[in-house]
């Protein structure tokens, strides 16, 4: 097979990592599947561009609406599911392996939307008990609320299950309104990276709410 040029999901558009990047091969073969790596990236942009453009995106949407979209991300992994498979191979799983990973990581982002849906308002706040009486008289009062974090979710995920590994955490993510950067695991990023383009390909995801790094971190966490 050709191998595959790997790019990054950066500030809202696709962008190749500079430099020559790294070989990936096929578990199973040995053939290089993929190159590419995250050379060049502005780590420090992406974290503001997720905090400053994303989380006010997410932060807009109500509970209900994020879950929408998670559904809807769902959707399109399960209508273009075959297309993943051939690459499930080289990661050395079977087509077993690949339905847990594959199916079950879309049948996550169905489960979360649904509870969403169920148990969350259709609101932006998340209300937690009852009204606190704080003075004697009354004239104080207090009510505790949920709200989300205004800050970025960095998801570094492991070499198996890359695709059910990555839509969990963007599952609760999302729902929750915060930001993420998904960095998987580089022998299989591959599959991974396939799959995200089908959640961006979408045009449900908000801008700046998801990004995504095909190689190193960087100073990211720096």
């Amino acid at each position: 097979m050709t191998a595959i040029s790997l790019k990054n999901y950066a500030l809202g558009k696709w962008t190749n990592g500079a430099g020559a990047g790294g070989d990936i091969a096929s578990a199973v073969t040995g053939e290089i599947v993929a190159r590419g790596g995250s050379g060049g990236l502005d780590f420090g942009a992406m974290a503001r561009y997720a905090r400053d453009v994303g989380g006010k995106n997410l932060r807009k949407l109500t509970f209900h609406e994020r879950a929408a979209i998670v559904k809807a991300l769902g959707t399109a992994v399960m209508e273009k599911k075959e297309e993943l498979y051939p690459l499930n191979f080289h990661t050395g799983a079977t087509r077993k392996d690949g339905w847990i990973d594959i199916e079950g990581g879309a049948g996550t982002l169905f489960s979360m939307a649904s509870k969403a849906k169920r148990e969350l308002p259709d609101g932006h706040l998340l209300v937690d008990g009852g009204v606190e009486r704080i003075s004697r008289e009354g004239t104080f009062l207090a009510q505790h609320v949920y709200t989300p974090l205004k800050g970025v979710a960095v998801h570094i995920n492991a070499f198996n299950f890359p695709v059910w590994g990555m839509l969990e955490k963007l599952s609760v993510s999302l729902i929750a309104g915060v930001p993420s950067i998904v960095k998987p695991a580089t022998s299989t990023c591959y599959l991974a990276e396939a799959a995200f383009r089908m959640l961006i390909e979408t045009g449900k995801v908000p801008d700046g709410a998801l990004q995504f790094i095909a190689g190193s971190t960087g100073d990211l966490f720096d």
